[in-house]
């Protein structure tokens, strides 16, 4: 693949990353204002799934922004923004169940699940010291540190390859437990389904982007080793 390739899909998938949040922002806000028939919240829909599973050890907790919802599998702990855990609509369901699904990979011992969390450590260094090594050692003109920067780059990669069919799994499963437990009806799913694809479209373009990223340091170092 040559130079002129590569910047161009790493512009294209940069345009698929706007394009995703834009999605996600927009479904999550027009889903918002479609309440659901059954009347509960998206708090309330988690704790009855969770029970439902015999996860009652699993504590939902409420965290302060927008579209912040996660699940801990370190603390066992549900965390739900207040659109999320107050909402009595189609989005706040879709991200409570979702996010419930998580917890549920949690208990499966769910091999994504389980290999991303191991992976945390290390692409949270990877993420921040990737860029300043690989720069250091082009500079200083020292391969070790290019390599060292290139492999850190590699462990971030790797996770977020590794957090597509986590994502993937926890929407399929929330899907099938909104509509197998009667908490959305049949004219309801789609829009939860629509919510949750938006929300699938930002990890596969987070992933495109970090696997291009990652064929851009290859070749800049490739380029620089032949120069020399």
């Amino acid at each position: 693949m040559n130079e002129g390739t590569l910047y161009l899909l790493i512009l294209g998938a940069l345009a698929l990353s706007l394009l995703a949040q834009v999605l996600v922002n927009s479904r999550f806000e027009r889903y918002r204002k479609v309440p659901t028939a059954s009347g509960l919240t998206g708090g309330e829909v988690a704790r009855r799934l969770l029970d439902d599973a015999g996860l009652r050890n699993v504590r939902i907790e409420r965290v302060s922004g927008r579209l912040t919802d996660h699940y801990d599998p370190q603390a066992k702990v549900l965390r739900l923004s207040p659109e999320t855990m107050d909402g009595a609509n189609v989005a706040a369901l879709g991200v409570a169940a979702h996010e419930t699904g998580h917890a549920l990979q949690d208990a499966d011992a769910y091999a994504p699940l389980q290999l991303r969390t191991a992976c945390v450590r290390t692409a949270g260094i990877g993420s921040q010291a990737a860029w300043p090594l690989f720069l250091a050692g082009l500079i200083f003109n020292f391969r070790p540190l290019v390599l060292i920067g290139i492999a850190l780059y590699t462990a971030m990669v790797v996770f977020t390859l590794v957090t597509l069919p986590v994502e993937l799994n926890a929407s399929y499963r929330a899907l099938t437990l909104l509509e197998n437990g009667g908490y959305l009806t049949s004219d309801e799913m789609p829009g939860a389904r629509s919510v949750l694809s938006a929300a699938a479209l930002t990890y596969v373009a987070s992933a495109l982007m970090a696997v291009l990223q990652l064929l851009r340091l290859i070749a800049i170092a490739g380029n620089r080793r032949r120069r020399d």
